[in-house]
């Protein structure tokens, strides 16, 4: 899989499992899309759903998908996979697929993701995806699961964990911006804003792995879905 992450969240397993899949609790957390809704389908079946994200105030894109999941493994462990396709012409996203795993053990649950994607747009949209959109991703992701983390462990909602982030986040820019007339503090300015860590109660990418252990292999689950 293209990209990796992974948190450490000390919660139970029907917790953060209702949370991630659960639409409507999934898009309260998950940064990378603003609406997530179940298609109808048969009970039991691999479940069919929309996404959409907000680009821009005017534009919003959507896609759909299929995913699948097991509970109840012998292991104590449990996995979803997913596919997914977006049709819109300005989406930099074609298809791709992903899965989630939740570990559990005696520090927290390993709660991680591996997912890759195939962009549209030829050589260009290769270019954009591997310089800015692949890494935004991979940042958002890491962003999302560590809100994800405070919501389970502190009981901080996304909606609050957001609110902090955009606080601390106007904080550091206004620290630089009284600096910024003398070129010495601006630099001390400038290094605080970025090495000083986030709040214990906002959401940081830095938090998660991003990186994936040596062995690590998509679940024999995801070979079973049909592309959307």
């Amino acid at each position: 899989m293209g990209l990796y992450i992974e948190a450490r969240v000390r919660t139970d397993q029907d917790t953060l499992w209702e949370r991630t899949q659960e639409p409507a609790q999934h898009q309260r957390w998950d940064l990378r899309f603003t609406e997530i809704a179940y298609l109808p389908g048969a009970e039991g079946a691999p479940r069919r759903f929309r996404y959409a994200t907000r680009v821009l105030p005017f534009l919003v894109v959507a896609g759909t998908g299929v995913s699948a999941g097991e509970r109840h493994r012998a292991g104590g462990d449990r996995v979803s996979a997913l596919r997914f396709a977006s049709p819109h012409p300005l989406s930099l996203l074609a298809e791709g697929s992903g899965y989630w795993r939740y570990v559990p053990g005696a520090d927290g649950i390993r709660f991680l993701t591996g997912y890759d994607y195939r962009p549209r747009w030829g050589r260009f949209g290769r270019l954009a995806d591997r310089l800015v959109f692949r890494p935004l991703m991979g940042w958002a992701t890491a962003w999302s699961f560590d809100r994800l983390r405070l919501w389970c462990e502190y009981g901080v909602t996304p909606e609050r964990a957001r609110a902090h982030w955009l606080l601390e986040l106007a904080a550091r820019a206004a620290l630089v911006a009284v600096c910024a007339a003398h070129p010495v503090t601006l630099a001390i300015a400038c290094a605080a804003a970025l090495l000083v860590p986030p709040s214990p109660r906002t959401p940081a990418a830095r938090r998660c792995l991003r990186t994936p252990p040596a062995r690590t292999r998509p679940p024999r689950l995801l070979a079973t879905l049909e592309r959307p």
